[in-house]
């Protein structure tokens, strides 16, 4: 079995899909602590300026110190209204306005208390109009006690986990192999931002393939800059794309 396991974000860009589309399961996990700076709640589109501008959804309480299942939305901010009329205003010319814009409307105007509930609801019904088949998970309260026994592997003590001493790895480390064996994976796939902090070799010893997904450095499309802007929100994708355009991109990637 081919597991995944992501940060929930918001409308992410296009490699996020082709990392769930790859697997047979996709955990969206938020017993992490939340890092302001990440794209947990905002990201880039473009004006038909062809600049960039960011978009965001306003936080009760921003803190690194908070785990992202407890991070609220501030619902009384018109935020949603304000991201559709960016998205009306600047994409109204674009091939595919018509057919992504109705989708982008079903999405945000959705009410949700938490973050992480938003960002799962987007992710699970974009995969779900791209007909992505993979199963996607973000209820993770299973994992609650794991954490907790995580925590005494930073003072070296691997004794709830013993068969983790076979190569004593590090929290972050630790976390995957154990998701994967709960899981019954025996291979993982993770972003390519991953390399330098997993080891294939390591994850051998515990019988689990490491691969690395990578996004076809030619792929580009029509937009409204003269150059082509990478990582751009799923957004900019499907207006300019479309469903089935965006479809053939989801395969555009290699696994190392």
């Amino acid at each position: 079995m081919k597991l995944a396991i992501m940060q929930p974000y918001f409308l992410p860009y296009i490699g996020y899909f082709q990392a769930i589309n790859e697997v047979d399961k996709y955990i969206l996990y938020e017993n992490l602590s939340f890092i302001k700076d990440a794209w947990m709640n905002r990201n880039n589109l473009m004006l038909n300026s062809g600049l960039l501008s960011m978009f965001s959804v306003p936080l009760l309480a921003k803190t690194s110190n908070e785990y992202i299942r407890n991070i609220k939305i501030d619902n009384s901010k018109k935020w949603s209204e304000k991201i559709l009329k960016t998205i009306l205003f600047n994409y109204k010319k674009s091939a595919f306005f018509d057919e992504t814009y109705p989708l982008m409307e079903e999405l945000l105007q959705e009410n949700h208390e938490y973050l992480y509930q938003l960002n799962a609801f987007t992710i699970i019904s974009i995969s779900e109009y791209l007909d992505i088949q993979t199963e996607i998970v973000f209820d993770n309260k299973k994992y609650l006690v794991v954490e907790e026994q995580l925590r005494k592997i930073e003072q070296n003590d691997f004794s709830a986990f013993p068969y983790l001493n076979k190569t004593k790895p590090d929290k972050k480390t630790a976390r995957v192999i154990v998701m994967c064996k709960m899981e019954g994976a025996n291979l993982f796939i993770n972003a390519i931002g991953g390399q330098d902090l997993y080891s294939k070799e390591e994850f051998a010893q515990y019988d689990i393939d490491l691969k690395f997904i990578k996004m076809d450095s030619d792929i580009d499309y029509s937009q409204f800059s003269k150059e082509f802007i990478k990582n751009l929100s799923i957004i900019d994708v499907l207006m300019h794309n479309g469903k089935e355009g965006t479809k053939q991109l989801l395969k555009r990637y290699t696994l190392i």
